[in-house]
């Protein structure tokens, strides 16, 4: 992945939109068409696992789709003593472009529904089994993004970060945002995935704390040496690499990316 630095902050810009206006526009569709909870979710995270799947597959080879502060900073301490390492300089650039992306979707998903271009949500995530959650779903997508690369199988990344995201909706009381850029910009919508401006500093801490954890799992479970790098490679090999980064979520949140 030879693309500049421009190039790459672009697509992470625009993949961590994309990502949102997927995560916050298929909310807004399956609460219009569906009056059932259980209903909007499974809606809400069918299209954010594809969408999350193919902006993986489709801006991984540019800028690794990380797409996810949390995973931008593990693939900086992952490389910080080797030399060709993330380095310190493009986190400091992913990060802003991740956000703002991040807001950006929110706003156009606002905007294709003919809602305010800026709602901030009204919806309150701030409890403790909530924040559990996030420390668990941001545990283990770091857990299977490095642990791919540990043994050499970062090209199934895309499918496989995929579908920890639907799962993660399910399995997490919080339904796995697990990305500290995404909760920022569902801040900015008062719809189905939209979290309080309130709640959003507790989850990004609770997120923080699960990617060292899971950082942690990764040290715990494979040997350095166990993969042909020991940092992961960037997508469709799709994970956090050397100079080139490495993969979303979500999603999701993604995540929710």
């Amino acid at each position: 992945m030879n693309a500049s630095l421009g190039r790459r902050v672009a697509a992470e810009a625009i993949g961590t939109g994309l990502l949102v206006a997927v995560v916050v526009g298929s909310g807004i569709q399956a609460t219009e068409l569906s009056r059932d909870v259980g209903v909007q979710l499974l809606a809400n995270s069918l299209a954010t696992v594809f969408a999350l799947g193919v902006l993986i597959l489709l801006l991984g080879p540019v800028c690794g789709a990380h797409f996810n502060p949390a995973v931008t900073l593990a693939a900086w301490f992952t490389g910080r003593r080797t030399p060709d390492g993330f380095p310190l300089r493009d986190v400091a650039a992913y990060v802003p472009a991740q956000t703002a992306g991040a807001i950006g979707g929110a706003m156009l998903a606002d905007a294709m529904f003919a809602r305010p271009l800026v709602d901030f949500s009204t919806h309150d995530r701030s409890a403790g089994h909530l924040w559990l959650g996030e420390v668990v779903a941001t545990a283990g997508l770091i857990l299977l993004i490095f642990g791919l690369a540990r043994v050499g199988r970062a090209a199934l990344a895309p499918a496989a970060v995929a579908s920890y995201i639907g799962a993660a909706y399910w399995f997490t009381s919080s339904t796995s945002f697990a990305n500290p850029a995404v909760t920022v910009g569902r801040a900015f919508t008062d719809t189905f995935a939209g979290i309080a401006p309130a709640s959003v500093a507790p989850f990004i801490a609770a997120q923080l704390l699960g990617a060292a954890l899971g950082l942690a799992a990764v040290a715990a479970i494979y040997a350095p040496d166990t993969a042909p790098d020991a940092v992961p490679d960037a997508a469709p090999d799709t994970v956090p690499a050397r100079r080139e980064p490495g993969v979303p979520s979500g999603g999701p949140e993604p995540v929710s990316p």
